[in-house]
């Protein structure tokens, strides 16, 4: 069973809980991040706790914690259990309230170690179907805990056979999905929306990746323009790069993965199998 740490004890999964009064229960407040372990170690473990202060700033909520102190409860929580490869899910909710409704100073950290879940291998061979849906992230650069419209678009995507739904914005754009960033391949240059997105960290490994080998263009993508891209491909920390062959009903580029997709793909793997995970 795993060994969860929550609010200061370590407890088996089963006795992990945290108080009904907390803002997590109630409404909704509170931040996460979620990190993969990489031959058993966090990969990019400061980036994505740096995230998660970044969150919490963006949605008010003061964290009584340093970063170091995150990421040293983190690797102790990983300690605890015996995995192969393993998700980190470290959480900073609102914490108890006695109005029921603003963060009084109190949040609890959690940190969840879950086995890393093992994703299709024809998702890199041959591609996914995606659909598109118009919803915006109340606040984009937030990794928030309220994730309802998200497991709604999710479950619509699942209803048409498709793994993920990207989110297009009240102006046409198409910005990112529900657990991923987005990229498309245009006349030659890589093209990923700069604004109105959660930037991953896995994002930013594929830019710093791919500025050799091709132009990059951050900018807004108009879903008519994604529609008739040459190839897209969506990325996120569990996912790492996944190709994109189907829009709704559109069929990207030929059906298949890609050159330059594959290419990028290739790298990151590489890119990971290289990369001391960080502590």
């Amino acid at each position: 069973m795993p060994i969860y740490y929550v609010d200061g004890k370590f407890l088996p999964a089963e006795e992990a809980v945290i108080p009904v009064d907390d803002l997590a229960v109630i409404r909704g407040i509170g931040v996460f991040d979620l990190l993969r372990t990489y031959n058993g170690k966090p990969l990019f473990l400061k980036e994505h706790v740096d995230r998660l202060f970044e969150s919490a700033r963006q949605i008010s909520l003061d964290l009584p914690w340093s970063p170091d102190e995150v990421r040293r409860i983190a690797l102790d929580a990983l300690s605890r259990n015996a995995m192969d490869e393993a998700n980190i899910r470290i959480i900073a909710t609102g914490g108890s309230s006695s109005d029921f409704m603003t963060p009084q100073g109190k949040p609890r950290l959690l940190v969840l170690i879950t086995p890393l879940p093992r994703l299709p291998a024809e998702w890199y061979d041959r591609g996914v179907k995606v659909v598109t849906m118009r919803l915006e992230r109340r606040i984009p650069g937030a990794k928030s805990i309220d994730y309802v419209p998200a497991a709604m678009a999710l479950r619509q995507a699942r209803a048409n056979d498709a793994v993920e739904a990207l989110y297009v914005d009240r102006n046409g754009n198409a910005l990112e999905g529900t657990t991923s960033n987005l990229f498309a391949v245009i006349d030659g240059r890589l093209v990923t929306p700069g604004s109105g997105i959660l930037a991953g960290i896995t994002r930013q490994v594929v830019l710093d990746i791919a500025r050799p080998l091709m132009p990059i263009d951050m900018r807004n993508i108009p879903l008519t323009e994604l529609l008739a891209a040459d190839e897209i491909f969506i990325t996120g920390t569990n996912k790492g790069l996944v190709p994109v062959v189907q829009v709704d009903d559109t069929t990207v580029g030929d059906g298949r993965p890609g050159a330059h997709t594959r290419r990028i793909m290739t790298a990151l793997e590489a890119h990971f199998a290289d990369t001391q995970p960080t502590r």
